[in-house]
This record gives structure tokens, C-alpha cells and sequence, in this order.
């Protein structure tokens, strides 16, 4: 236990970055934001072909953004099974980011 105090006694802190990191280009986030930003939005299973995601990812994505202070706002929600257009399956929401957090 000594030998472990003795080394971490040495050890210099660690220095904090001036500037916050620059975001990684060619991922996933930046392509459905890309979608996101669009003025027509993106919808659910847009989302999910272009990153290859399954719906639930989608809406967990859509829910990390909201913690991360990315307001996306619902534009529409289309009904599209069901003679009244009232039905689960083939209905979607199309999203668009309309805030961007404060840096």
C-alpha cells in the first residue's frame, strides 16, 4: 500500500483544457443532426435508415439530445394506418432542431 501512496504522490494533475473539444467529424450524431437541421426536419425512420438504428435508439437519441440542451421541436405527426388514419403502424413524427446549446 505504500508503494501505491508513493506513486500517486508523484503524479502531477491533470492539466484542463482551455477550449472544449472539437466535435469528431464523420459520425453518426453529426449525420442525423445534419438531417435534423434541415428545414423540412427528418423523420423517425429517416433517422433510423441513415444511421442504420432501430426505432428505440432513435427516440433514446432524441431524448440525449434534450439532456445535452439541443431543442428539438415536433413539426408534425403523421397518421398514415387505419381507414381513419388513426393507427400505430406507418405513422411518424418528423423532428428539426431549433435551438442550439450555448457554448
Amino acid at each position: 500500500m505504500a508503494i501505491l501512496q508513493a506513486a500517486l504522490a508523484g503524479r502531477t494533475p491533470r492539466a484542463i483544457p482551455a477550449a472544449p473539444r472539437k466535435a469528431r467529424e464523420g459520425t453518426k450524431q453529426e449525420q442525423i443532426l445534419t438531417l435534423l437541421r434541415r428545414e423540412e426536419g427528418a423523420s423517425g425512420p429517416q433517422i433510423a435508415e441513415a444511421a442504420g438504428w432501430q426505432s428505440h435508439t432513435v427516440r433514446g437519441f432524441l431524448a440525449g439530445l434534450k439532456k445535452k440542451g439541443i431543442r428539438v421541436e415536433a413539426l408534425d405527426r403523421v397518421r398514415a394506418a387505419g381507414p381513419d388514419k388513426a393507427g400505430a403502424k406507418g405513422s411518424f413524427t418528423i423532428y428539426r432542431v431549433t435551438a442550439r446549446p450555448e457554448a
